[in-house]
């Protein structure tokens, strides 16, 4: 049974540790693990406490809480084939030096089918520079980055573990904060050895009873994601709690902290208890660990009863956000299946993939591709012959990486093709054509669909009964209105940013608009692309006719969760080289508003106004030109909309602050670094 509440902020978790000397690489590094504060009313959580332990620059006595802004020092940043792109930040901004080269690691791991001249001289121009300053480097082959931060230590259960990629949650499942920056954050750490962040609130998730035979940490996510899919825990850090964690494994943990990034979190962390330590005696071969235990976690109080049934599950097609028991799933044909990823090529995976293969054919028509998370995986998996049994039924080996789940090298699918994966999302063209349908599943439920030809259970759970799981949940009290303070907002700004917008309101009403459909992902490690070659692909695999109807006095407006999905940097910038300044949404996704305001693409949000253009205009039309004009007080917060025949409207939105002038006024977070250094 799973319990969900949201507490604004939450305030029940308690830790106890105890500091060791770690082995091997860990040998010259020594973790203070005491978090605790004094605080007599209001003890942090997990997530404060960690941010509280990398924070800088804090006032005397000043206790983190959810929803402060704090400058942080991370203990490690990766960066992967976005790397060479980051370079270029890093020498923009004037950097001489690392402040720390033990902090960054360089992984190559997304592009690593390509063997062209252009992208292997890529590589070997990060290698060289990973060389010069001393930064921990991975090959191509070595494997996906985040799964060597987990192999090699770099996420470290009680560690602030950061990523250029918005799969760093993964880092969760070993009790890691790890969380997604994005390129630009990721120079100003080697250049400032910090970055800024705002600490989300906290949702937790309590997990009851044990997970039938057959049901893995996939369906259990992919479960929350099309059950809970109103946007409950966007931007926000999930904590799993509950006597159903300890009967987790490592994998697992891993394949659900993985996919809260889907969900719409920006951490989704797993308590430190005897699971994580068994994994790391395994490991790292010593007898005591780290822990945090959960003594003082306050009792989450019934809510209302939600019963749903928990078995392997699908998600699709196109969206994370739909799912449902593969059981109920009919006739449902395939050309590819695909067992890559970050969430789910580990060892364990890909034996449960093979154990379903073992002694049969990939189905006539089939393509079933395979790649391992690292070659560490590769070789455990080898060893054991699992990996054998995949090949002898006719899966095709792909080098560790990610590749087809990021839509790079081969196997993608084509116009009309529909394809099962294991990976983290079915984005509408991530995977290949906008015009194909992608779903989700498991890796057993996606092995028996490439022996079967068509989605399918495995033959070894297809009797298992389905358990029954009560999801209970808890409504938050409503945040205040700041309406009461309008009289206090100033529409003063600093010098050089303006006070005023006004445009045309062209509307994008889409919800969940994914960063693949504002840029795709084909695009996004081809480093040489400029600003007019960006403005003729901007959300092409949205509305392809986007380009030729959006004008640069446009004010763009979006639907709810504007710009979920990957940490590309392109998201943002393609909208400005399209000449959009200035964009509305009911919501967005909290790396997308990273991304913009880092690169000077101001964004507000006012749900009001996005219901009114929705009920007034409809939502068939992919990019309505509506003909509503717009005023837009940038500092006071306030957006004053004339229609034809109608009156005037006044919506109140967020203010934009000096921190964001100041940043915009210096083209972007660039430019405010190369001030500053």
């Amino acid at each position: 049974m799973m319990n969900f509440s949201r507490t604004l902020p939450a305030r029940s978790l308690s830790t106890y540790s105890t500091a060791n000397t770690i082995s091997n690489r860990y040998s010259s590094r020594t973790f203070r693990r005491m978090l605790a504060t004094t605080t007599a009313f209001q003890p942090q959580n997990m997530i404060e406490k960690i941010a509280q332990r990398y924070a800088v620059d804090l006032a005397p006595n000043q206790t983190v809480r959810s929803g402060d802004f704090v400058a942080i020092r991370p203990e490690h940043v990766l960066t992967h084939d976005n790397t060479g792109a980051v370079i270029s930040k890093f020498k923009s901004i004037g950097a001489a030096q690392f402040k720390n080269p033990r902090q960054p690691v360089f992984a190559l791991d997304h592009d690593v089918q390509n063997k062209t001249e252009k992208n292997l001289n890529k590589y070997a121009t990060i290698e060289a520079f990973a060389g010069e300053n001393q930064v921990d480097f991975y090959p191509a082959g070595r494997g996906i980055g985040h799964q060597v931060m987990v192999e090699e230590g770099y996420a470290f259960p009680g560690t602030l573990t950061v990523a250029s990629d918005s799969h760093s949650n993964m880092y969760g499942g070993i009790g890691s904060l790890g969380t997604p920056i994005v390129r630009t954050d990721a120079a100003a750490i080697w250049a400032t050895g910090q970055t800024w962040w705002q600490v989300p609130p906290v949702v937790k998730v309590e997990l009851k009873n044990q997970l039938a035979p057959g049901v893995t940490g996939k369906d259990v996510i992919i479960t929350l994601c099309s059950v809970f899919n109103k946007d409950e825990v966007l931007n926000t850090a999930i904590e799993f709690t509950g006597e159903g964690v300890q009967s987790l494994h490592i994998e697992d943990r891993l394949a659900i902290a993985n996919m809260t990034t889907e969900w719409g979190a920006l951490a989704g962390v797993f308590p430190i208890d005897n699971v994580t330590r068994e994994y790391y005696q395994k490991r790292i071969q010593v007898l005591e660990r780290t822990r945090f235990t959960n003594k003082n976690i306050e009792k989450i109080p019934a809510g209302q009863d939600f019963v749903h049934p928990l078995s392997p599950y699908i998600s699709g097609p196109n969206s994370v956000k739909v799912a449902q028991s593969v059981q109920d799933l009919k006739d449902v044909k395939i050309n590819k299946a695909y067992l890559v990823s970050c969430v789910n090529s580990r060892a364990s995976d890909l034996r449960q993939a093979a154990d379903v293969v073992r002694g049969k054919k990939i189905a006539e028509g089939v393509e079933f591709y395979v790649a391992a998370a690292s070659s560490e995986v590769q070789a455990d998996v080898e060893s054991t012959g699992d990996w054998q049994a995949l090949m002898e039924a006719g899966a095709i080996a792909l080098p560790a990486g990610c590749g087809p789940c990021v839509g790079l090298g081969t196997g993608l699918l084509q116009d009309g093709e529909i394809g099962i994966s294991a990976t983290n999302r079915n984005f509408k063209g991530r995977m290949g054509s906008p015009k194909a349908l992608a779903y989700l599943a498991s890796p057993a439920v996606v092995a028996a669909s490439a022996i079967s030809g068509k989605i399918v259970a495995p033959s070894s759970i297809t009797q298992v009964p389905v358990p029954k799981t009560s999801l209970i949940t808890l409504s938050s009290s409503p945040s205040s209105s700041s309406s009461d303070n309008d009289a206090a907002v100033s529409d003063e700004t600093i010098p050089n940013f303006p006070s005023h917008m006004t445009g045309e309101l062209l509307f994008c009403p889409a919800d969940n608009l994914n960063t693949d459909g504002t840029y795709p992902g084909k695009y996004t490690y081809q480093d040489d692309i400029g600003p007019e070659t960006m403005r003729k692909v901007v959300m092409e695999n949205y509305d392809t006719q986007f380009a030729s109807i959006v004008k640069p006095s446009d004010i763009l407006i979006g639907g709810f969760n504007f710009g979920t999905g990957s940490s590309r940097e392109q998201a943002a910038t393609a909208l400005l080289s399209a000449g959009v300044k200035l964009l509305i949404a009911g919501s967005f996704s909290e790396t997308f508003k990273r991304n913009s305001i880092n690169n000077g693409l101001l964004l507000m949000e006012s749900p009001e106004l996005v219901h009114d253009l929705s009920a007034d205009r409809g939502t068939a039309k992919l990019t309505d030109r509506t003909g509503w004009k717009a005023t837009v007080s940038l500092a006071s917060g306030k957006v004053q909309v004339s229609r034809e025949g109608k009156e005037d409207k006044v919506y109140k939105v967020g203010s934009l602050g000096k921190s964001v002038q100041e940043i915009w006024v210096a083209g972007g977070l660039e430019g405010w670094v190369k001030e500053r250094i």
